[in-house]
């Protein structure tokens, strides 16, 4: 046990910003860390219920929002660290805790002398003198409850109790067995196997091979360098060989297979969403989201399958007419589709992606995505050089309005072997105001290959693309402006989430943007305009390919938690069968196959919710069509629009209201087939 001096969660944090003194942090600190955060709740919670006083929303939800305070700031700290430094020591112990922090999470949300509170204020809400935020907080306080099972029986209870602490281990073990996948496997490649790719390819595979101790070349299963191989190797053998260990991630037997896990959680989702009168788990999902049904997400999935379906069937004649004149007779597989898409993408816009990605510096996009935000919303970054990092590779930036600080912005954006893949958004921190001024601590962390000591990291424009869009996530936690905890940040419904970070994305392909960021690594020129030109009359090219790969993995996602009953299921039989029920093209599989599908099956966050990306979509093709209206992208009073209703709000008011709010108006869902390039703007 740690001496209680020794413990840096013990004590305050005088670092800058408050953040954690992270060189000070032992792994053995973590565990009496738990313990007494968790006992410092439950002693709070137990002052909540033991108050012989009438409820008051200050003696209720006031308390119960400032509660916990300590087992935030543990939390923030070792689940950041989780997915993006983890140690075997920090996975043991992830593992050990899950199944005791959902055990705490069941003992608030069942506890019927609290509940009991917070429903006599519900029932008297209308007559309790409240803010509109207040209000908002009692509804969404009340609604978690009775959701996590709080009206149930006591037999309820119990069964609650069992499902969701059983949940909290599988979803843990499922992300840790995806990253001991993706860390393990390699490739090593020889000097003859990298024949014909370009520089940055080769210079991150001699990267990763470095980093391992080996001599040559190593391919990993790291997203930005599986990619551009499947992209530009001429080498299909290689080819293949990479796409079939990337597409088998979880389901590769041995410890760390994920389908008895998959199949588990499906059974035990559907129990919970039967517990509490749901029919599926999808219509328990979905009851607090913008779509309120499975049926409103499946008639907008299926509207856009159709159309993508034909334009993936148009886009393969196109590869394999490429292949044929190069001697390639075979039909076109998955580990094809890239490598001859680039080809005509070449011929029809004399785009080569090799040649494009010097434009795109790491450093000039990180500048041009802080750019965007002054713009828009006039605040600043600037670089902290004194701010402790849990990895060297970690910057920190402080986010300035007027010259004062409002916020501490981590970007994390090397690919290492403890980060587990993909992209994403977090916070150490939340903003809110109950607390005293508390300011957001947001990190963004992707996974983009490091480059030689002293070379620039290049990005290919997708890449840029994620940049922006994680940075739009972390703009909806720096700008957040409210009271209460709860309603902090991206603490939004799913399906409204992504619409902050997509939308953030337009801004990426304008000219404005482009020709002030885009700077050559070695020739130090802006992108010309007529590269630029041709770079914004591609974006929809190969869209049918990409809006496949998205829609079949959503509507499987909807497919799975529409069950009604999995008992037996076997989850790779039913993905198969369900692709097969909906016409999954040949030479396509989903973006995120279901052994790996990390959204879904590492936690609730986008189960049965997968789809929210392109109802964001919908959201962010017509917001940004607002801008294209006014022909400022930055319109000043467009953007305080925006940043107020959106960026700044939080969860305080509905989000279609907000939607309205800004835009004046609900959107157009034909504006996200006119971005897709799947319908022409009328």
């Amino acid at each position: 046990m740690t001496q209680t001096t020794d413990n840096p969660f013990f004590r305050p944090w005088t670092t800058p910003f408050g953040i954690a003194p992270f060189g000070d942090i032992r792994i053995e600190d973590y565990r009496p860390a738990f313990e007494r955060a968790l006992a410092d709740q439950r002693a709070e919670i137990d002052a909540i219920t033991a108050n012989s006083e009438t409820p008051t929303f200050a003696n209720t939800i006031d308390a119960l929002e400032t509660s916990g305070h300590a087992l935030d700031r543990l939390c923030g700290v070792f689940f950041n660290l989780a997915g993006s430094d983890a140690t075997d020591a920090i996975q043991a112990i992830q593992r050990e805790m899950a199944p005791v922090l959902a055990q705490h999470g069941n003992a608030i949300t069942l506890d019927h002398r609290l509940f009991a509170r917070v429903k006599a204020l519900y029932d008297q809400r209308d007559s309790l003198t409240l803010t509109g935020e207040q209000k908002r907080v009692l509804e969404k306080t009340y609604k978690n409850f009775v959701r996590g099972g709080a009206a149930l029986d006591e037999a309820g209870k119990v069964e609650m109790r069992r499902i969701t602490e059983r949940l909290a281990t599988l979803g843990t073990a499922f992300s840790q067995n995806v990253l001991k996948d993706e860390s393990t496997w390699t490739l090593d490649l020889a000097e003859a196997d990298v024949t014909g790719l370009p520089d940055f390819l080769k210079n991150a595979l001699a990267q990763a091979a470095k980093d391992r101790g080996r001599e040559g070349y190593v391919m990993t299963l790291g997203r930005s360098m599986v990619e551009p191989f499947l992209t530009l190797s001429p080498r299909r053998d290689l080819r293949e060989t990479i796409f079939k260990a990337w597409v088998k991630r979880g389901e590769m037997g041995g410890e760390s297979d994920n389908t008895a896990i998959v199949a588990e959680t499906i059974k035990l989702r559907v129990e919970r969403a039967k517990l509490l009168g749901y029919p599926t788990f999808a219509a328990f999902k979905l009851d607090e989201t913008m779509a309120k049904t499975p049926e409103a997400v499946r008639a907008l999935l299926e509207k856009v399958w159709s159309r993508a379906v034909v334009r993936a069937g148009e886009e393969r004649l196109a590869l394999a007419e490429v292949a044929r004149e190069e001697g390639m007779n075979e039909p076109i597989q998955p580990w094809d589709w890239r490598y001859y898409a680039e080809k005509v993408r070449q011929r029809r816009y004399a785009i080569d992606e090799a040649a494009l990605k010097p434009y795109f510096q790491l450093d000039r996009m990180i500048e041009a995505a802080f750019d965007v935000a002054t713009r828009l919303f006039g605040v600043t970054f600037r670089r902290r050089e004194d701010v402790p990092v849990y990895h060297p590779d970690v910057r920190a930036y402080e986010m300035l309005r007027d010259g004062t600080p409002v916020g501490l912005f981590l970007g994390d954006y090397y690919a290492r072997s403890t980060k587990r893949s993909g992209a994403w958004m977090s916070a150490f921190r939340s903003q809110e105001k109950l607390s005293g001024d508390v300011l957001p601590i947001i990190v963004n962390v992707m996974n983009f290959a490091k480059p030689p000591e002293g070379k620039p990291a290049l990005l290919s424009f997708d890449d840029a693309r994620t940049l922006f869009h994680e940075f739009g996530h972390g703009l909806h936690g720096l700008l957040s402006n409210v009271t209460y905890p709860l309603l902090s940040g991206t603490s939004v419904a799913r399906d409204f989430v992504e619409f902050p970070s997509q939308l953030y994305e337009h801004w990426l392909e304008r000219p404005e943007v482009l020709s002030r960021f885009a700077i050559h690594a070695e020739t130090g020129e802006a992108m010309p305009q007529a590269l630029i030109d041709k770079l914004i009359a591609a974006r929809t090219f190969n869209q049918g390919f990409a809006t496949v790969e998205y829609v079949s993995s959503a509507l499987v996602d909807l497919a799975f938690h529409s069950l009604s009953d999995a008992d037996g299921i076997d989850p790779i039989a039913f993905e198969a069968a369900e692709l097969k029920r909906i016409g999954m093209p040949d030479g396509l599989v989903m973006r995120h196959r279901t052994p790996h599908f990390a959204h879904v099956f590492s936690g609730d966050g986008y189960s049965a919710g997968y789809y929210s990306y392109m109802w964001s979509e919908v959201l962010d093709a017509d917001g940004f069509a607002a801008f294209e209206e006014t022909g400022d992208p930055f319109d000043p009073k467009l953007a305080q629009r925006l940043g107020a209703f959106v960026y700044s709000a939080g969860n305080s008011r509905d989000p279609m209201e907000a939607y309205v709010a800004f835009r004046g108006r609900e959107p157009d869902p034909e504006a996200l087939l006119v971005k897709r390039g799947l319908a022409t703007a009328a």
